[in-house]
């Protein structure tokens, strides 16, 4: 079974075409300078419309996780991590941990992460590993 992908909507398309060019592409509100994520075309702190797209540094900090032990058809059969990271420019997203073990003495928190991007065709997900590619 191939992995359960998400589908991009207009709202959304300038986030997935910045992952398949290996950008991770945030949204900043030109009324409040506040940064956030998941993309929508307002700001959630004061509603304007005034938005734009940037380009993030892609520098996370590991926030929480769990470790998913049950085989799951689309992810394989080996535990893997379900991540929330602290982007560098503010905002938390879910994403999952991969280049190091799966293992709590691997995946400690607050460890530096940062974004690497895996293709799955039609779609490219945004991935963090730990920073330098190595686990610590």
């Amino acid at each position: 079974m191939d992995r359960i992908l998400p589908e991009p909507t207009p709202e959304t398309q300038h986030f997935w075409d910045g992952c398949a060019a290996g950008e991770l592409r945030l949204q900043r509100c030109t009324a409040c300078s506040h940064v956030y994520f998941p993309p929508r075309p307002f700001c959630p702190a004061c509603s304007s419309r005034a938005v734009e797209i940037f380009r993030a540094s892609g520098r996370a900090r590991l926030f929480s996780y769990v470790i998913n032990h049950r085989p799951r058809p689309d992810m394989g059969d080996k535990p893997y991590a379900i991540a929330v990271v602290q982007l560098e420019e503010g905002p938390r997203m879910m994403t999952n941990i991969t280049g190091c073990p799966q293992t709590p003495e691997a995946l400690v928190l607050d460890m530096p992460v940062e974004v690497t991007f895996q293709s799955f065709g039609k779609i490219s997900l945004p991935l963090f590993q730990p920073a330098g590619g190595a686990a610590q």
